[in-house]
Order: structure tokens, then sequence, then C-alpha cells
């Protein structure tokens, strides 16, 4: 018996699945993370380091300004690699999440319960008639009482736990490149380093400020911050990856 190809109707709505068992309005969201811009995050005992690419798309573009790197709590950061529309729309929704939760219970919330509430938020849009996949992978880092964490979520709603992981366009270079490199010692100095080594491992010309943002979280201090464009240039230097 010979089944009819995707584009016979399996495709049109997304509570269809198709004779294989696929969804493919989530494998097209899944698609749209592969295109999308490269973003990494490590991790070690000492924090987390989540670095994300940026492109000037057109020539007047003010890509200085170009947020891609997002303060969720104070102890926790994101990225995304995909739809930026959808991207945007999670975090806002992230730091929903994070600020009712200070608001109940008088702390900061762990890390992964945020993961898992974005990711039901993700999962609901892959089985409900007149809404689409939600486009985006999330990478989350944070300090909790569980230590330093690193999440990536996918765009069916499920998440993994890393030690270091990459997303979008690079992901496959970024990730031969970490997977040849990394390791669970390094200070959190060398893990941005190791990242921006990684990143541009993945893209087809130099790093430079306006090109790449880096954001981290110390084990010690439990403050997520963004490097000043100072800071990342002394860094750029230092990694090699200026020329």
């Amino acid at each position: 018996m010979a089944f009819a190809p995707a584009a016979m109707g399996y495709d049109r709505a997304l509570t269809i699945f198709s004779p294989d068992g696929k969804l493919y309005q989530v494998e097209y969201a899944t698609e749209a993370v592969r295109r999308g811009w490269t973003s990494i995050g490590l991790k070690s005992k000492h924090g987390a380091v989540i670095i994300a690419e940026r492109r000037k798309v057109s020539p007047l573009h003010d890509v200085l300004n170009l947020e891609k790197i997002f303060v969720v709590d104070t102890h926790i950061g994101a990225t995304f690699s995909g739809l930026g529309h959808d991207g945007r729309v999670l975090i806002d929704y992230a730091r929903l999440i994070t600020m009712r939760y200070r608001l109940i219970y008088d702390e900061p919330i762990d890390v992964e319960l945020l993961v898992k509430n974005v990711c039901d938020i993700k999962q609901a849009y892959t089985q409900q008639g007149g809404v689409r996949p939600f486009g985006v992978s999330l990478i989350i880092a944070g300090v909790d009482r569980k230590g330093v964490q690193l999440f990536r979520t996918e765009p069916s709603g499920l998440y993994f736990k890393y030690h270091a992981v990459a997303a979008g366009s690079g992901e496959q270079s970024s990730t031969s490149f970490l997977e040849k490199y990394y390791k669970q010692d390094l200070s959190l100095k060398d893990l941005m380093i190791l990242g921006l080594r990684a990143l541009r491992a993945a893209v087809e010309e130099p790093l430079t400020v306006e090109k790449v943002e880096v954001g981290y979280i110390d084990s010690e201090e439990r403050v997520f911050r963004k490097l000043a464009p100072d800071e990342l240039m002394k860094l750029l230097e230092e990694a090699r990856v200026t020329s």
C-alpha cells in the first residue's frame, strides 16, 4: 500500500497524523529553528554562559540595540533560535511565570520548573486546531537551589538538560566544536571563550561586537548579567575570533 506524500493533505492541519506517525506542522516548526540565528549555551560548576549570534538584516539596521539575550529573572537568562516573534512572546510568558512565582511563594523559581511551564504551552500548541506550533527553541540557563542549570526547549514541547548545547543554522558546526573541546571544569571566562570559538566555527565571517551578544551567571553570585560592548571587545580579542 502506497502512502500519499505530505503535500496531499497531512500537513494541512496540525491535528492530523501522517501514516508514519508525524505531525508535519511540528516538523516544519523544527525546520524554522534550524534556519534561525545560532545560539549557544554552556555550563560548568562555576556558572553558565549564553552566546547569541546577531545579523545585520539591512545596511541601516541598528544591530547594537538588537537584543538576543534576555534576563528572565535575576537568576535566569535565555536566548532563542527560530522565529523571533515567537521567541519574544515566549520570553514575555517566562517572565510572567517567574513574577507570579515570586509573588505567591516569595522565592525565586527553580529553572526546570520554569522550563516545564514554557514547554507545557509549546506542547499545547501542537494538539489544538486553529493554532500553529511555536517555531522557536529556547536556551535557558540559571542557578537555583539545585545548582547550575542549562536547558533547551523544542517546538514539540520537549526539553532536555545539557552541559553544552547549540541551536540554529550553526548548530551542527558548533556542536561538533563543543564536543571536541568542552570540559566540565572550565572557568566562567573559559566557557565564554569556548562558546565564542564554537560560534566562530559556525559563521562565515569574523565576530565583532555587533555580531554577537554574551550573557553569563556566576554560581556564587547567582545574578544573570550581559557583557557590555567594551567587555565583549576584550573577550573577542582574547578568544581570537575577530580575524
